[in-house]
């Protein structure tokens, strides 16, 4: 059988034909909760503001840190960005660059340190004088050529 996470199931699927869908929100936290304070907040195009208010409160009063959707997405935001890591890391692997302890060496020894104290925007914005802007400016033909190396494209 195909198994799907609930992750790839918008609010607005199971809300819809509820008589009070304006009361409906979806939290999903990171696993583990108890050490990931991480929680996104999704509602349906027809949750009302006061039941989103509330819920992002509740979460902070019970020391979470929510992160709220302005839409619905196939996927929720985190496991977006994850499902971007693990392309580049299958295609490193893949095609004999490292193997998969180095990834994760370099996951829990370099990059998931740097990223639990300073997200990516930020760590671009401190990498060029004038931010963001700059570094985008600096450095977009060596990020575009990477993304697109393979092994067929070695330099």
């Amino acid at each position: 059988t195909h198994r799907r996470g609930s992750m790839f199931i918008g609010p607005s699927k199971f809300t819809e034909t509820l008589s009070h869908r304006a009361n409906c929100i979806v939290c999903h936290p990171v696993n583990p909760p108890h050490y990931c304070p991480a929680v996104e907040v999704i509602p349906a195009p027809w949750t009302s503001g006061h039941v989103k208010e509330k819920t992002i409160s509740i979460m902070k009063q019970i020391g979470m840190k929510p992160v709220v959707a302005k839409k619905e997405c196939d996927g929720f935001i985190l496991n977006r960005l994850q499902y971007a890591v693990l392309q580049e890391s299958w295609r490193l692997v893949e095609d004999g660059i490292c193997d998969p302890q180095d990834i994760d060496t370099v996951m829990t020894g370099g990059l998931g340190l740097r990223w639990s104290f300073i997200g990516p925007f930020e760590t671009i914005h401190l990498n060029a004088p004038g931010g963001v802007r700059d570094y985008a400016e600096r450095y977009s033909d060596g990020i575009v050529r990477v993304s697109e190396t393979s092994e067929n494209h070695v330099l």
